[in-house]
């Protein structure tokens, strides 16, 4: 026979019981640290490291002359130093944190997280730990400062480097990557990029274009041999930035689940197909299908599926690959002769143009059948999104372009742009870094 007291705990645990039941419900509705996101993005963010040192150091470095490999390389690697530093003291902050001022909060977060003070050790951003995707972030914001260097290699001071990419950063990517990918003005209109057609590629273009035309041409372009010194370097850095994108765009998802998965395989056939269409076109024209030509090729597929690559399928993945090859290879070899600029390494004829193309070119094979924020015009007959998608990419081309022009001529009234004409002659490494390839 059951005393009070069991009475009433058997009472009381069958009152609990609904609400014991509902606990786990309620729980899942806030979030929780997954550690299979967390690894995936720890991991991710590694690969993107991995694109500028040394993949996008090597990939350039093969391209300048045997007279400028070290000072290339110092950029990529010291882009890497003074934007991690520069991330965590302001710019993670000015990217992703809402600004109090709805008006401001358009085009620019605020000082919250200034030198990451408010983050702790147990801060989630979704199912991860804030401090991962801060970091994931950082890399980003590390590379596409470094892809503009492509368009002045062999002629601006590392003093004058470092300058500018710190103010860009600033004044241009934190601007951009807020507007796109923090809640301001490019997102309330809708804009699609999943990982950075327009706040890294089309970005990083621009720039190139302005600071080429700006610092004028190398002493000799057009009348001397200013070919790679060596494409193995080249080529594996090229190896480095295939396989570092599967981290920036399949780590765009920011977990690991089937988003991840189809943006990994629209990334590498999308890089595929663009190596082979550039090869074929530079094949039919200039009847023989270089090395560069194919590597090239590969980085304009990587470039142009980037804002699509958690949007599309396949098949999307295969014609935005074949496009980019094709349209980067005119504007990188015939449209850059006919107009003349010297834009070194291709920085605006594959990034700019490339992520410009990827950007619109989102706007119409994007599937809601892949990726629920995504109605392109093709699949979903949202014509609308493509129109989207050129306002985002003649935003980020205006405002870029503008700013970058300011920034540099800010530059060029404190330390001067670029490097005498005796030390351009006799090459950067051993005057702006007292050494040499081979002694």
């Amino acid at each position: 026979m059951r005393t009070k007291s069991q009475f009433g705990a058997v009472l009381a645990a069958s009152l609990l019981t609904p609400f014991l039941a509902a606990t786990p419900a309620f729980a899942a509705d806030a979030p929780s640290l997954n550690s299979g996101d967390t690894a995936w993005m720890l991991t991710s963010a590694a690969l993107v490291l991995m694109m500028t040192i040394p993949g996008l150091g090597l990939f350039y470095g093969g391209m300048v002359r045997r007279k400028n490999v070290l000072a290339t390389l110092a950029q990529s690697f010291g882009a890497t130093a003074l934007i991690t530093i520069l991330w965590m003291v302001a710019g993670y902050s000015l990217a992703f944190k809402t600004n109090s001022d709805p008006g401001l909060n358009r085009f620019i977060g605020d000082f919250s997280y200034l030198f990451l003070g408010p983050m702790t050790v147990d801060s989630l951003s979704g199912t991860i730990p804030e401090s991962v995707f801060m970091f994931f972030q950082m890399t980003f914001a590390i590379i596409t400062p470094a892809l503009i260097a492509g368009a002045f290699a062999d002629r601006m001071k590392f003093s004058a480097f470092l300058w500018f990419i710190g103010l860009w950063l600033i004044f241009v990517y934190c601007p951009i990557a807020h507007m796109v990918w923090g809640g301001g003005l490019l997102f309330t209109m809708g804009a699609l990029d999943y990982a950075g057609g327009s706040v890294v590629h089309l970005n990083a273009g621009t720039a190139a274009l302005v600071t080429c035309l700006v610092l004028g041409k190398r002493i000799g372009y057009g009348a001397e041999n200013m070919s790679p010194h060596n494409l193995v370097l080249s080529v594996i850095g090229a190896c480095l930035l295939w396989v570092g994108w599967f981290g920036f765009n399949a780590g765009s998802a920011v977990s690991a689940g089937f988003n991840a998965g189809m943006a990994a395989a629209a990334t590498q056939i999308a890089a595929a197909a663009a190596a082979l269409a550039w090869m074929i076109a530079e094949w039919m024209i200039a009847r023989k299908p270089s090395v560069l030509g194919m590597i090239s090729g590969a980085v304009a597929g990587l470039v142009a599926i980037t804002p699509a690559s958690g949007y599309v399928d396949p098949v999307g993945a295969l014609i935005i690959g074949l496009t980019a090859g094709v349209v980067c290879y005119v504007a990188a070899v015939w449209v850059k002769k006919a107009l003349g600029y010297d834009d070194s390494l291709d920085a605006w004829g594959v990034h700019g143009v490339g992520g410009a193309l990827g950007a619109i070119l989102t706007g119409v094979f994007a599937k809601s059948s892949i990726n629920s924020a995504g109605k392109g015009w093709l699949a979903d007959g949202n014509f609308h999104q493509i129109l989207i998608q050129f306002y985002d990419v003649g935003i980020t081309f205006v405002y870029c372009g503008l700013v970058t022009f300011l920034i540099l001529k800010a530059v060029d009234l404190i330390v001067g742009l670029r490097v005498p004409p005796e030390v351009e002659v006799e090459g950067l490494d051993i005057n702006l870094h007292g050494e040499t390839v081979h002694h």
